[in-house]
């Protein structure tokens, strides 16, 4: 078979793949590859699409035409239709693709290092099964890659490995991950699985090669590469065939840059540039953010920002809300859709508890009647919402200031830590969860925005969730050490309260908890990295924060 039909055929199982994936799955050199390729679209045969992401450098993806189409199936010896229902060249099917770009282009720089160490392998995406694509290798057996997005909560992704222990048939899977947190959780879950599983960082994964160890066991702390993981895995289920589908049209062209793009949701993927998806991350995470901070968070300038959410607003991604005195940012229902294709998660889920949008028109700047759940909440307490964004804010700005990295930030709705404390199974509810990193020192903190424990009682129950997640190794589990709770409260009598009643709680259960506390008006006057700490044990007023 010569260059040009081994590429089209190439292009029939993994569609959107670049030119460099194309390099390492078919074996053809580099120089070759491009010639052929750029041959083929000036013949019509394949077209292209333009992507970038935080992860994967800008490149342009490549897919048949109709016409590519029948001279692969006149080279087979077989009809379009065939194609069409037994492999991911269908209309319907290039548009979920499309959809789920950047995580496609993760699992096709995945399977190209594969193919370096082992090299026929095939690619079998998915549509309803819980991976998002098997991957067959020489040897018959097959590895399924599973991809779990940063929106995915721990009960979906539960479910999602469950199901894969059910329908795997003991098959093995290579399990992506967004951070280091979920990275944990993941490997807990899959310790008392059937399933032979191995995690990695979804950055790391798309940059590694076959020889790079970014691979760990549920169980082990040791890291592997993917040469080692096929040498262990041994002989295994083979992935059944491609799907068959009912609906099967042939591929109408995509058309990149006309002027109906922005109303084809579907290829946003395509259309935003990286900041742009970064931007659209960061405003799902911290919904009824003010403009200032979304710059802080992202470490850009404010003319930028600008640009960037005039350009969100115009793809019809982001609003601007009028709350009090200022206008906040939310996603609009378009942007949680856009952020469900992409993650493979519900999308009436993320609208239940996520959509800013209002139940009743006549009411809209009532947080009564906004539709989710948990974008209501925060809605409702706006002053407390605004006092965790500017100091995670404030905490950016000062550690890029001061050479720190910033490993992580996230938000209530991700900080939350679930353990088990005797036959029940507690959590904490923090405000925010940070990690910042110097050299090799990492440093992880809890943030407690406090207003309404004022009273002797209302302060301890505040503080014995943490009594009981201390008293249990799950600190040390989760974060690799162990990391500090801060609380800020509104006035020095509230301050003063609360490090007594902390200090009387430690000192009846024998639980130590590595606990700082300090006043609002001292960090929003010094920033959180400034002297603004007290530690409970009383050694230490005027402290600063770790690392800092």
């Amino acid at each position: 078979m010569n260059i040009e039909d081994s590429l089209l055929r190439l292009l029939v199982v993994a569609p959107l793949a670049d030119r460099l994936d194309m390099v390492e799955l078919s074996g053809w050199s580099r120089g070759a590859v491009y010639a052929c390729v750029r041959s083929l679209c000036d013949g019509g045969f394949v077209e292209s699409v333009p992507h970038a992401s935080s992860l994967i450098a800008r490149t342009r993806r490549f897919v048949l035409t109709v016409d590519g189409l029948v001279r692969v199936a006149d080279t087979e010896g077989t009809t379009t239709e065939e194609l069409l229902r037994n492999h991911p060249v269908s209309d319907e099917h290039l548009r979920l693709l499309v959809a789920r770009l950047d995580p496609v282009a993760v699992i096709y720089r995945l399977a190209s290092a594969i193919a370096v160490a082992a090299r026929p392998v095939g690619i079998i995406w998915r549509r309803g099964a819980p991976q998002d694509a098997d991957i067959a290798l020489p040897s018959g057996s097959s590895l399924s890659a599973i991809r779990l997005g940063p929106t995915a909560d721990r009960t979906s992704t539960s479910k999602r490995l469950y199901r894969f222990a059910q329908v795997s048939g003991g098959g093995a899977a290579l399990v992506i991950v967004p951070d280091e947190v979920r990275m944990k959780h993941t490997r807990r879950l899959l310790a008392d699985s059937p399933v032979t599983a191995f995690t990695a960082l979804e950055r790391k994964v798309a940059a590694a090669t076959c020889e790079n160890r970014v691979w760990r066991t549920p169980s082990t702390a040791a890291t592997l590469n993917l040469r080692a993981i096929l040498d262990c895995i041994g002989p295994r289920s083979t992935a059944s065939g491609p799907d068959q589908r009912l609906r099967a049209s042939e591929p109408a062209a995509i058309g990149y840059g006309g002027p109906e793009d922005e109303s084809r949701s579907w290829l946003l993927p395509a259309l935003l540039k990286p900041a742009e998806k970064n931007a659209v991350d960061l405003i799902f995470e911290w919904p009824w953010i003010r403009q200032r901070h979304v710059a802080a968070l992202l470490g850009i300038r404010r003319s930028r920002t600008s640009e960037l959410l005039q350009r969100l607003r115009h793809l019809g991604l982001v609003q601007h809300r009028n709350v009090g005195d200022h206008r906040r940012l939310t996603l609009t229902d378009r942007g949680l859709v856009f952020l469900a294709r992409r993650d493979r998660v519900s999308f009436g889920a993320l609208k239940k508890r996520w959509s800013p949008m209002p139940t009743d028109p006549e009411h809209a700047g009532d947080w009564r009647s906004v539709a989710g759940g948990r974008s209501r909440q925060l809605l409702r307490n706006i002053d407390h919402t605004e006092a965790v964004h500017r100091f995670v804010a404030m905490l950016a700005r000062q550690a890029r200031s001061r050479s720190l990295e910033i490993v992580q930030i996230d938000p209530p709705s991700k900080s939350a830590r679930y353990f088990r404390h005797g036959p029940s199974v507690r959590s904490v509810h923090p405000d925010a969860y940070g990690a910042l990193r110097r050299g090799d020192n990492t440093s992880h903190f809890f943030l407690e925005w406090e207003r309404r424990a004022v009273r002797p009682s209302t302060m301890a129950a505040r503080i014995a969730p943490y009594i009981r997640y201390f008293s249990s190794t799950r600190p040390q589990d989760d974060h690799g050490s162990t990391p500090t709770v801060c609380v800020v409260f509104e006035n020095h009598l509230a301050q003063a309260q609360f490090v007594r009643i902390a200090r009387q709680e430690m000192e009846r259960t024998g639980v130590e908890i590595p606990l700082m506390v300090s006043r609002s008006e001292l960090v929003n006057d010094k920033g959180p990295l400034g002297p603004v700490w007290h530690s409970v044990d009383g050694d230490r007023d005027g402290a600063s924060f770790p690392l800092s």
